[in-house]
């Protein structure tokens, strides 16, 4: 059985979740799960855990994303992208490439965005894109958002290309739509693509023809605890280790070389020789305590 993660370059036109049922048909395998839903009009990076994969899923990082994006100024859709309704047009033909440049540290840093009403977040259960299929507008709650970097890589109005570096759960639609607004024309998206999602990058994504192709998929598996990379890796002693595979929380002797200081709240990676065994958490109270045993 594979075990980790694929990077699948996710094409336009599907959403997520079909893209977990074709790698399930190319790898003949049900244990596959995504992370980081892209919008169906959306392509690249699509993380897809296999296996054990989907049970490190909650482990990653993925805090940081990276997009680039087309907006075209002067009509504003219900989506803010293309594939919604028109709902107002307005000149933008006064407008010259300066004018977006100067709104660049504008929209850097922290600051709230507005969910739009076109996304899979739930409201009393129910996802709010059900609700705007139905033309229901709901009062929603701005959420605090990171734009870490932000750069045009053309512009050729009323059409521009931007590259943004933002935190998780930031909507690049509804940045293209607020650029929109602060010129007083309004905006849509005309393309996006994720080019990168925590560690995994466009540079290391295959389409899932290039998976059902591939004689040695095995091959293309990005492995579990490299996904991982992020949390402090510990070695166990053998006995330590038939603890931890057993899920009996190690203690100091058990491990080849004293830890150290555990920080409240930190996870670590628990090894017995290159076998990958378990995620562990730190509790101020409890002490370590295993998050999660993989087989």
């Amino acid at each position: 059985m594979l075990s980790g993660f694929f990077v699948i370059d996710k094409p336009a036109g599907v959403t997520s979740h079909d893209i977990v049922s074709k790698v399930r048909r190319a790898i003949n395998q049900k244990k596959v799960g995504h992370t980081g839903t892209l919008d169906p009009f959306a392509t690249g990076v699509l993380p897809v855990a296999v296996g054990e994969g989907t049970k490190a899923i909650q482990f990653l990082d993925e805090s940081e994303k990276e997009y680039r994006a087309v907006l075209k100024l002067g009509i504003a859709t219900d989506t803010q992208d293309l594939t919604g309704q028109v709902i107002a047009q307005r000149d933008w033909t006064h407008l010259t490439p300066a004018d977006l440049e100067r709104l660049v540290p504008r929209f850097l840093g922290l600051q709230k965005q507005m969910p739009p009403m076109f996304s899979a977040i739930k409201q009393g259960g129910v996802p709010l894109y059900k609700l705007a299929r139905k033309g229901i507008e709901v009062e929603r709650e701005a959420r605090e958002v990171e734009i870490y970097s932000l750069s045009f890589d053309w512009i050729r109005l009323p059409e521009a290309s931007f590259t943004v570096r933002c935190s998780r759960g930031t909507y690049v639609r509804t940045l293209a739509c607020d650029i929109g607004e602060a010129l007083g024309c309004g905006a849509h998206l005309l393309e996006l693509r994720r080019t990168r999602s925590g560690l995994f990058k466009e540079a290391d994504a295959i389409s899932i023809e290039a998976l059902a192709g591939a004689a040695d998929q095995q091959a293309l598996v990005l492995p579990l605890d490299r996904a991982l990379d992020h949390l402090r890796a510990l070695s166990l002693t053998d006995a330590g280790g038939r603890k931890v595979l057993n899920g009996v929380v190690p203690q100091e002797a058990d491990f080849a070389e004293a830890p150290g200081e555990f920080q409240p709240g930190e996870r670590v990676r628990l090894y017995l020789g290159e076998r990958f065994a378990a995620v562990a958490e730190y509790d101020k109270l409890k002490g370590l305590r295993l998050s999660r045993v993989f087989n």
